[in-house]
């Protein structure tokens, strides 16, 4: 495609510098810029597509008038609606920066959404055809709102569970509404396929005579719908009945529903679900129930290859990083060895793909590489000295993942402050917008210190987010900074949360971090991840495993490690082997990176492959594996001499012996056939049930194959 950079000061309203910021802008067809493009300026603009015959536009543009004027010249130029794309060069730049780094800062950001957009996915959907069944607990009011007409996608069938409610006189229109006994005591399923479980004293049998209301203990006998309290005691009065519909033991029935709204249920996934909604219930809830009634069709938010995932094997389970992470319930274990994504109750927040290290699920916008090509067009060789030569306007290159949501809206919000006249500057941070900073793993951040960043800074909501739990990226920054400490470079990330009430705690915080970064060992502008490692494998592109130990490589190559361990790493693991293996293929079955393999009598680790996943340790019979955490230098193959023994069959020194065993060989054939440690563990297990059984063999049955041992018996 052919790429225009228009660049706007918004009338001169901002700091930036249009004809400085116009020449530094790299990798796009042409840029132009004006003081007011979205006005005056669109004559010229329209010129410069024609002559240049562009169909993508990356405008510096964050007022909702200017986009839809900008869009409107697009759309004369019969462009893709998406030809577009906006650049925040005001509130984040020139209005909270001075001149200088603003204008340096919005030419980078231009750059880097050019690098971005050559990344982006042809793009795809999903869908789920669901029903009108929607099931409200407890909540007459909403029950009422939703039972009347919906528009064009069909009236939403309403029950109300009174969940112990007393629904006589009330203030609501039910006429509308099913209204069913019962408290809720269970939710289970999914959007279209959600089953509610609900317990009663009082059956379907029930006509609603109300003979149990007269004769029941006061208060605890509902009249609509009738249901008794679980505390009302038993007694005789339960005798009234006459079809015997009263069950004080209670009995349990489950109503199905496409879509459930419990105010009152504490969800136990963080972010909710798709068609589960709990309290506290508004106007938006019920339109986003009406929005999904008869189904829905979304964007294809994930990429899955199966084939590469380390969940599990032979009914062991194996990583569980994308189930745990998964704050919707998009993720679960049907069986214990595997795990499976439901692609439409995904909500986009990149939490299970960061987590991922085999890259078996992968976010397709942003996906790995296109934040990889941003990150690298963002931070900037130093001896360039910048647009003015000299120092460079951006002292430090703080590389930040600043999520989309809240705290970008937060962040926005101290831009426009600081135009209205208070004091809010912060040093020039380098942004890289995401759905949510629950995308951002160890891979990203390394990849960003490899690339010669000073520091990493993680801007999302906090405890409000959407996604993540209550100290979101805590793990991840303590886990990183472990690393970054024995990779030599000292602490470097952090996490931020812009709170729009606090700009100030922001700016302190945000201020002291960026100030209290030395320098990077690491060149700026040197690296471009591939997003692989050349193990011999085919491995999904930017893998996290992968990728981090690429970024790991370009680091060490300017930094001298204190130690050959780097810690904190979770997606990279080391083996030991005690004297109990007994050289069973149940280690090298089960490794789904192939990291472990058996040469002869040895038993060989590859930590170059290993993802750190366990299912060695958890499945090895002798329980002879103990896996350890973090990456070994020392165990790389750049930082090994190839193996020598003249016997390998490969001298390629990726692979390490982790235990060094003896095969028994056959005392009639010769062939090996298993290993010593085998061989006496089964003696010791049978050895006496099976004395005897060859009283002319010199040997014991143990030192034969199959093959002979059977053919030893038939000659007996």
């Amino acid at each position: 495609m052919n790429t225009g950079a228009f660049v706007c000061t918004c009338g001169d309203g901002c700091a930036v510098d249009p004809e400085e910021a116009r020449d530094s802008v790299e990798g796009v067809d042409v840029v132009a810029s004006s003081s007011h493009l979205c006005d005056d300026g669109l004559p010229a603009m329209s010129q410069v597509i024609d002559e240049h015959d562009l169909d993508q536009l990356l405008v510096t543009a964050v007022d909702d008038g200017c986009k839809r004027r900008l869009r409107g010249l697009a759309d004369e130029h019969d462009l893709h609606p998406e030809a577009v794309d906006f650049v925040d060069h005001r509130e984040s730049a020139g209005w909270v920066h001075g001149r200088d780094a603003a204008t340096e800062k919005t030419a980078r950001m231009l750059t880097a959404r050019h690098a971005g957009l050559r990344e982006e996915p042809v793009s795809r959907s999903v869908s789920r055809d669901a029903g009108n069944d929607v099931v409200v607990v407890g909540d007459a009011e909403t029950a009422s709102a939703l039972a009347g007409d919906t528009g064009s996608t069909g009236d939403a069938e309403v029950t109300l569970i009174a969940n112990g409610g007393e629904y006589a006189g009330v203030d609501a229109n039910l006429d509308d509404v099913t209204v069913e006994r019962g408290r809720v005591t269970r939710v289970d399923g999914e959007y279209g396929e959600f089953e509610v479980t609900v317990e009663s004293r009082v059956t379907e049998d029930c006509i609603s005579c109300m003979d149990c209301v007269r004769e029941g203990p006061d208060g605890m006998v509902a009249r609509v719908p009738v249901d008794i309290a679980p505390d009302a005691p038993d007694g005789e009065w339960t005798e009234c009945c006459p079809t015997n519909a009263i069950e004080m033991d209670g009995v349990e029935r489950a109503i199905e529903a496409d879509q459930v709204i419990y105010p009152a249920a504490t969800s136990a996934d963080r972010g909710g679900r798709i068609g589960f909604y709990t309290g506290p219930v508004d106007a938006g809830t019920v339109a986003a129930v009406e929005r999904l009634l008869g189904g829905l069709e979304k964007p294809q938010h994930l990429d899955i290859d199966m084939d590469v995932c380390a969940s599990g094997a032979s009914s062991k389970r194996g990583c569980n990083e994308c189930v745990e992470a998964c704050p919707h319930g998009a993720v679960e274990r049907p069986r214990i060895d595997e795990v499976e994504f439901d692609p439409v109750a995904c909500q986009d927040c990149g939490a299970c793909t960061s987590s991922c290290p085999t890259g078996a699920v992968r976010l397709r916008d942003p996906s790995n590489e296109r934040i990889a090509r941003e990150v690298e067009a963002l931070v900037r060789p130093r001896e360039s000295g910048g647009l003015f030569g000299g120092d460079d306007p951006i002292d430090e290159q703080v590389v930040a993942f600043v999520c989309s949501e809240r705290a970008d809206d937060a962040v926005r919000e101290y831009g426009r402050l600081s135009a209205a006249g208070r004091d809010l500057s912060y040093p020039p941070v380098l942004p890289v917008r995401v759905d949510c900073t629950d995308t951002v793993g160890e891979a990203h951040a390394l990849h960003a210190l490899a690339s010669g960043a000073d520091g990493v800074a993680v801007v999302g909501c906090g405890g409000s987010c959407l996604h993540s739990g209550p100290d979101p990226k805590a793990t991840l920054v303590d886990s990183v900074n472990a690393a970054c400490r024995d990779l030599g470079l000292g602490e470097r990330v952090d996490f931020f949360a812009p709170d729009p009430h606090d700009p100030d705690g922001f700016v302190d915080a945000l201020s002291a971090f960026v100030n209290g970064l030395d320098d990077s060992p690491v060149p700026a502008g040197e690296h471009v991840a591939t997003g692989d490692v050349d193990d011999g494998r085919e491995t999904p592109p930017f893998d996290n495993h992968g990728w981090a130990l690429e970024s790991v490589r370009a680091i060490v190559d300017h930094t001298d490690p204190d130690r050959d361990v780097i810690r904190g790493l979770s997606d990279f693991g080391w083996m030991e082997v005690s004297d109990d293996c007994a050289l069973t293929p149940t280690c090298t079955n089960m490794c789904p990176t192939d990291a472990i393999r058996r040469e002869g009598s040895d038993l060989q680790f590859d930590h170059e492959r290993c993802v750190n996943c366990g299912l060695c340790e958890d499945g090895c019979p002798e329980g002879a594996i103990t896996m350890r955490d973090g990456l070994d230098l020392s165990l790389l193959p750049e930082n090994r001499e190839a193996v020598t023994d003249a016997d390998a069959e490969s001298n390629d020194p990726a692979w390490i012996t982790v235990y060094d065993g003896e095969m028994l060989s056959c005392r009639r054939c010769g062939r090996e056939f298993t290993s010593v440690g085998s061989a006496e563990k089964v003696k010791a297990a049978v050895g006496e049930r099976v004395e005897g059984i060859a009283p002319d063999s010199e040997h014991s049955v143990f030192e034969y194959c199959n093959d002979c041992r059977a053919r030893l018996h038939f000659d007996t």
